[in-house]
């Protein structure tokens, strides 16, 4: 069931106390639906999806107090009724630093289960402990850079009318890379950054108009994963691509990154969770 909470509700841009005793209670789910109505998204989702959330600082004690470490991810569906406001999920997650927990598969299940009871579907959770950390990789998206290209930028709003593509061309198969997207925090209106990989089949678009109109995000207000499927909304309303991806790597705060991918062909590979270099 969708949550009724609303972002302004949340512990965003407000004094908090860092619990550090379990606490499920802390996680706080805000809906997904009145933002998707604004971008025109009723009823059947025009995509399927997911948002990979990387957690680094995690930590817990085991049955004999002595404190653990690991890092985790979690794979939430994009067809659940809600999202987690990150600040909460910070909170939630300190709040197992006191906590003594049997085992790394307890943990686990007990943050399988919290979060998927607040965004109200299924969730994964995957531990990867200390003795695993040196197999983590780097990498950039793959993909051709559209920064490259010399444009001169004029607003700093998301103008769908810039995204434009050929439709009497042949249809192409390319994907498009950039690392200039920035958007704001809703409530806070701290600024997020992140990279973008945008895949598609379908007339060629503007590379040009598609760089100044991921540029546009600077000065915007919203979630990341409100922004993604934002993108991926415009995008295809504005191209007419047969098939789109469209997937974004945010760098963390708080501990947390949080990594949206929105795709509406089936058959696309799931998205890689490899570190980009600025997360």
């Amino acid at each position: 069931m969708a949550s009724t909470n609303t972002p302004e509700q949340s512990a965003l841009g407000k004094p908090s106390a860092y619990v550090d005793q379990y606490d499920a209670s802390l996680l706080f789910p805000i809906p997904r639906a009145p933002k998707r109505h604004e971008i025109g998204i009723h009823g059947t989702l025009p995509f399927l999806g997911v948002d990979i959330w990387n957690a680094y600082e995690l930590s817990w004690l085991n049955s004999r107090g002595k404190p653990q470490i690991a890092l985790a991810t979690f794979i939430v569906p994009a067809d659940s009724p809600n999202i987690i406001e990150s600040k909460s999920f910070k909170l939630y997650l300190n709040s197992l630093n006191q906590t003594r927990i049997d085992s790394a598969l307890a943990l686990q299940n007990l943050l399988t289960s919290d979060v998927a009871r607040a965004v109200g579907a299924p969730v994964q959770v995957r531990l990867t402990l200390p003795d695993e950390f040196s197999g983590l990789g780097i990498a950039d998206l793959e993909g051709l850079s559209i920064d490259r290209l010399d444009i001169e930028v004029e607003s700093y709003t998301p103008n769908a009318a810039l995204l434009t593509s050929d439709t009497s061309a042949a249809p192409v198969e390319e994907t498009l890379v950039s690392n200039l997207l920035k958007s704001n925090c809703l409530i806070t209106g701290q600024p997020d950054w992140a990279s973008v990989q945008i895949d598609y089949v379908g007339p060629p678009i503007d590379q040009a108009g598609l760089l100044a109109y991921l540029i546009g995000f600077r000065t915007h207000n919203e979630f990341h994963e409100q922004c993604v499927e934002r993108i991926f909304m415009d995008v295809l309303q504005q191209c007419k691509p047969q098939k789109l991806t469209v997937y974004a790597r945010y760098t963390r705060r708080g501990g947390l990154d949080i990594n949206p991918w929105r795709s509406n062909f089936s058959s696309n590979r799931f998205p890689t969770n490899c570190r980009h270099a600025r997360q």
